[in-house]
């Protein structure tokens, strides 16, 4: 895995990388370098060949940087020279740095990790209002993508093989979020969000707020359940490849009686209140809960119990378990 410095002025890169760890989950072979007021170019070079010195693997490294033509900066330009395959990226943002921990996972080298963070970087800059942003800086998130079914086909088109494909179903009290919107999109690759929720879908706020958060180059969706089981069984979109979010596992449970074929369900964060136990850091369960995950198990639905791809799964079975004793203790 490419190893990665975080490099700036003060305390900045330092908060970033504990930024990125809230959103993405610990990282290995990741360190922050920081130059202090009462530090010369020369301390700075030998903070940063010691962190490096720490890596699993030391060939392949890259550096995100705050400021081009800074100290940081300066002293990482001169090491690139005597290494060939550091790569250096300046400008740094966490955008950069959640695109920069998704694409290490399949990258062989530190070039290929900075060739595909350089454009989200970019698309991570936007404004509000929108109509401030020059022409040339629209949200990339604003064109759908071409294989998307719009109201111009014709229904009973069939798109692709006439089927939606689910990269992942998700059920999390907070539906759309930073995790989810850099973290599990990363993961996946979608070209769609969609949020099932009959609650949502009538909340212009929320609505709103969702379709906001999406990132760049993917569409967000706010729908009622029986609209997700319409465009389940709709071949337009065929060629569409959806990741679902539930607020409830009940919303889920519905879907599924209605016909959506979903076989691997994640179990991101189901928020504590009154009347549910804790089983698990993100999940709380009551009785309803319980039984509806249950219902769900039985129609042979898997479960991946964790909040981001870089978690270990929690065992299903051992947290089942832990909810029925406590329930059943609470009862």
């Amino acid at each position: 895995m490419v190893s990665i410095v975080l490099a700036s002025h003060g305390s900045f890169a330092e908060g970033i990388k504990m930024s990125g760890q809230m959103i993405f989950g610990p990282q290995e072979n990741v360190a922050a370098v920081t130059l202090t007021p009462d530090m010369g170019p020369d301390d700075l070079r030998a903070k940063i060949l010691e962190a490096v010195s720490g890596f699993d693997d030391q060939d392949q490294v890259l550096f995100l940087v705050d400021l081009q033509g800074g100290t940081p900066w300066n002293q990482v330009s001169l090491l690139l020279e005597e290494h060939p395959t550091w790569v250096a990226v300046g400008g740094m943002n966490l955008p950069m740095l959640i695109s920069a921990y998704g694409e290490r996972m399949g990258a062989e080298t530190a070039a290929d990790v900075a060739k595909a963070i350089y454009p989200e970087a970019k698309a991570g800059v936007c404004i509000k209002p929108e109509e401030l942003a020059p022409a040339e800086a629209a949200p990339a998130a604003a064109a759908a993508p071409a294989s998307a079914p719009t109201g111009a086909i014709p229904e009973g088109t069939v798109l692709g093989d006439g089927h939606i494909k689910f990269v992942m179903c998700r059920v999390d009290t907070r539906l759309l979020h930073g995790q989810v919107a850099t973290t599990w999109t990363k993961q996946t690759n979608p070209d769609r969000i969609i949020v099932v929720s009959d609650g949502v879908a009538h909340d212009e706020l929320r609505k709103t707020m969702i379709q906001q958060a999406a990132p760049p180059g993917v569409k967000a969706h706010v729908i009622p359940i029986k609209k997700m089981i319409e465009v389940a069984k709709d071949p337009r979109f065929g060629a569409t490849k959806a990741m679902l979010l539930f607020e409830t596992p009940q919303d889920l449970l519905a879907c599924v009686e209605g016909g959506v074929d979903i076989k691997e369900v994640n179990l991101g964060s189901m928020a504590h209140s009154v009347g549910k136990v804790v089983v698990t850091q993100a999940i709380a369960m009551d009785q309803d809960d319980y039984d509806t995950i249950e219902k769900l198990a039985a129609k042979g639905i898997k479960f991946d119990v964790r909040k981001v791809p870089a978690d270990s799964p929690e065992n299903f079975d051992s947290m089942m378990n832990k909810a029925k004793s406590e329930l059943a203790a609470q009862a």
